[in-house]
C-alpha cells in the first residue's frame, strides 16, 4: 500500500515536497516512480528511481526542476518540486514499478490514491 501526501496550493515560481509511505510491500528492493494527471488528460510519468537511490530519470517537462530521493530505513519516496508551473497542476500518484526501465502506466504497479497540486499563475 501506497499512501501520497504533501499536495497544496502553490504560487508559480514556488516549492512543494511530496511524499510517498510504503507498506506492506518490499520496498527497499522495489523501483519506484512518481506520475501526474492533469484534468482531461492522461496519466503521465514523472520520475523514477532505482531501489537503492543510486540512479534516477525525469521527464523532460520536470528535469532540472524537480528531484526524486527516498528514504529506504522510513520507507519513503519523496518528490520535491521546484520553480513550479501552471502546467504542474495535476494529481499526483506515487508507485511500484515491474521493471528497472518503468516509465509507462501499464509498467507499474501498487499505486497511491493520489495528492492534488495546484499552481497558481
Amino acid at each position: 500500500q501506497l499512501q501520497a501526501s504533501g499536495g497544496g496550493l502553490v504560487q508559480a515560481g514556488g516549492s512543494l515536497s511530496l511524499s510517498c509511505a510504503a507498506s506492506g510491500l518490499t520496498f527497499s528492493s522495489s523501483v519506484m516512480g512518481w506520475f501526474r494527471q492533469a484534468p482531461g488528460k492522461e496519466r503521465e510519468f514523472v520520475a523514477r528511481i532505482s531501489w537503492n537511490g543510486g540512479s534516477t530519470f525525469y521527464a523532460d517537462s520536470v528535469k532540472g526542476r524537480f528531484t526524486i530521493s527516498r528514504d529506504n530505513a522510513k520507507n519513503t519516496v519523496s518528490l520535491q518540486m521546484n520553480s513550479l508551473k501552471p502546467e504542474d497542476t495535476a494529481v499526483y500518484y506515487c508507485a511500484r514499478a515491474r521493471i528497472s526501465t518503468a516509465i509507462r502506466v501499464y509498467e507499474y504497479d501498487s499505486w497511491g490514491q493520489g495528492t492534488q497540486v495546484t499552481v497558481s499563475s
